[in-house]
């Protein structure tokens, strides 16, 4: 039969055989699951049998019936059709006279994956006058109120009547505004886009609505960052997992907007925990953003998970999340975040004060605004940081072709040899004090300051050596661990394992003197520092960081990948 239902008289090209074309038998009755669109204990569903003249009017009054609810009104519901596909959620309000069986026999007839990925919920009318929240981000920061007001009054003509700026986040140069007309909502979200102040362009997100009435005293919800960009396409793979596993609206964009939407999202839940997928970089833009908004959160510490995805990953394997992302089931990533151990991390201000240091010790002048920088994971002057500054280069000339952990390292290395021959003493250029002691630096090219024992994608630089003279690094002692190398050879030693770091120090207060522009890189992220003072503190609370639980650890590390077992390291940063 041809796809009319008439005969078909063509031969098939191939066999020269009749083509066929099968269809499900239609179906006088289904059973159709209906989830509740609010928590409730037992079955997430209610099974309901559905015939030809059955509407979305009498399934709402079966299953009020079912639920206990049968006294209230059918019409103050609707029922929901969902769609999840991998790449999208769609969703549509039935009519309350729609034939049930009718819209299942359409669905079918496009597939039957759409028929599996189709759900259908009942919701409850709200009632409830028009609220649109908006964030609009990309503003000059540390504004205050009226001036935040007046820009927005300038560039987007907003009208007082109907909108009103309901939070500021001037460190992020963000502001949420709560809008009471759908169409003057669209209006302001379409022009923010094509807006610019300061030649910035503006980033307008439509944040959702979390009903704090409908969350029970015990629940503790999970807030995802995903980074795209990160992991080659295995980070976008992740966007739409985690959107099909959970509810889209708690699974965020971090390449659109940054992690302030999520954040502001959350602000009012008591309990919820963080899931970062990404490299360390993405890690710490997190706690930066979390450091800067924590007194607007009622959670103002909430612990969070890692899904390594960059290419170093040195947070991720201290805390036992493992060496790179490796396509393990998302489901699984969920349990495990549920199953981890909260731990505290210490976070460290570093102070780049630009200045022109005479050789006697004078300052003459400033060269440039004194900056601030939060650390996690280690600070580095001299070669490291050359090496990192030079690989970041190049992946900023070509970016499309660092979409893999693999290829990122041989560049990496490739890089790294393009430096053997180096040669600079930084005792000569650097004067180092400890906790207000002068120190002695030997011939180096290099100085690392460690807050975790994993450096250069998983490197012991520090070494497991016992030493009377210092104690045993962990991850929250408040102190930084001073390490130097000798130059590209050292540094590959170390990486393999051969040898240790040169231990210099440690201490809770750093202060170094820089006479010349010295490579320096935080977290990965490398420049040319000015010479002039960098001052290395304590700063603020320490966080809470999800460690992954070793029964997990070692169900993973089991798995063969690229032909070799992962081991979990030993030195996990108790």
């Amino acid at each position: 039969m041809n796809r009319n239902g008439s005969p078909d008289n063509r031969s098939s090209v191939k066999d020269g055989g009749d083509a066929w074309l099968l269809r499900a038998k239609l179906r006088d009755a289904e059973v159709i699951k209906v989830y509740t669109s609010w928590p409730r204990p037992g079955a997430a569903f209610v099974p309901i049998t559905v015939s030809k003249n059955s509407t979305a009017e009498s399934v709402l009054t079966e299953v009020l019936s079912q639920l206990d609810r049968q006294d209230e009104d059918s019409s103050n519901f609707y029922l929901l059709e969902v769609f999840m596909s991998s790449k999208q959620v769609q969703r549509q309000t039935l009519t309350p006279q729609e034939k049930i069986l009718d819209k299942l026999q359409e669905i079918r007839k496009v597939s039957l994956r759409q028929m599996n990925q189709t759900r259908f919920y009942i919701v409850q009318n709200r009632n409830r006058p028009v609220q649109v929240c908006l964030l609009i981000g990309g503003f000059p920061p540390l504004l205050s109120k009226e001036e935040y007001t007046q820009l927005i009054q300038e560039q987007l003509t907003m009208k007082s009547h109907l909108v009103t700026i309901s939070h500021i986040y001037a460190s992020q140069g963000a502001v949420a505004l709560q809008i009471s007309c759908f169409s003057e909502a669209e209006r302001i979200y379409m022009l923010a886009k094509d807006t610019t102040v300061s030649d910035k362009t503006l980033c307008s997100l439509v944040i959702p609505e979390i009903l704090l009435d409908k969350l029970g005293d015990d629940v503790c919800p999970l807030l995802v960052f995903v980074n795209p960009k990160s992991g080659g396409m295995k980070g976008r793979e992740l966007l739409y997992n985690f959107r099909k596993l959970l509810n889209p609206h708690q699974v965020f964009d971090i390449s659109n907007g940054g992690p302030l939407a999520g954040l502001h999202t959350f602000r009012e839940v008591p309990r919820f925990r963080v899931l970062v997928c990404g490299g360390d970089g993405t890690v710490g833009w997190v706690l930066g953003v979390l450091e800067a908004v924590r007194h607007k959160l009622v959670c103002r510490e909430p612990p969070i998970g890692i899904v390594p995805l960059g290419t170093g990953n040195d947070l991720a394997r201290i805390l036992r999340w493992g060496a790179g992302y490796s396509s393990e089931e998302p489901h699984h990533i969920l349990t495990c975040v549920d199953e981890a151990d909260e731990v505290l991390m210490d976070r460290w201000t570093i102070l780049l004060d630009a200045q022109d240091i005479s050789e006697d010790g004078k300052v003459n002048d400033f060269l440039e605004p004194p900056k601030i920088v939060q650390m996690n994971n280690y600070f580095g002057l001299g070669i490291d940081a050359e090496v990192s500054l030079d690989f970041h280069l190049a992946r900023e000339d070509e970016p499309d072709k660092f979409t893999s952990r693999f290829h990122n390292k041989g560049v990496y290395v490739k890089v790294g040899l393009q430096k053997i021959s180096y040669t600079r003493s930084l005792h000569k250029e650097l004067q180092l004090q400890v906790d207000a002691q002068n120190i002695p630096l030997p011939n180096i090219e290099g100085l690392i300051f460690l807050n975790i024992p994993s450096w250069g994608s998983g490197a012991d630089l520090w070494g497991s050596e016992v030493d009377s003279r210092y104690g045993k690094p962990s991850i929250d002692d408040g102190l930084l661990e001073v390490v130097g190398v000798t130059g590209v050879v050292h540094m590959g030693q170390v990486q393999s394992g051969l040898r240790s770091g040169i231990r210099i120090a440690q201490g809770n207060y750093i202060r170094l003197t820089v006479s010349k522009p010295i490579p320096v890189q935080v977290d990965g992220e490398p420049w040319i520092q000015p010479p002039g003072h960098i001052i290395i503190s304590a700063a603020g609370p320490k966080v809470r960081m999800l460690r992954k639980s070793k029964q997990k650890q070692k169900k993973s590390s089991s798995v063969v990948k690229d032909g070799r077992s992962e081991s979990p390291s030993s030195r996990d940063g108790h």
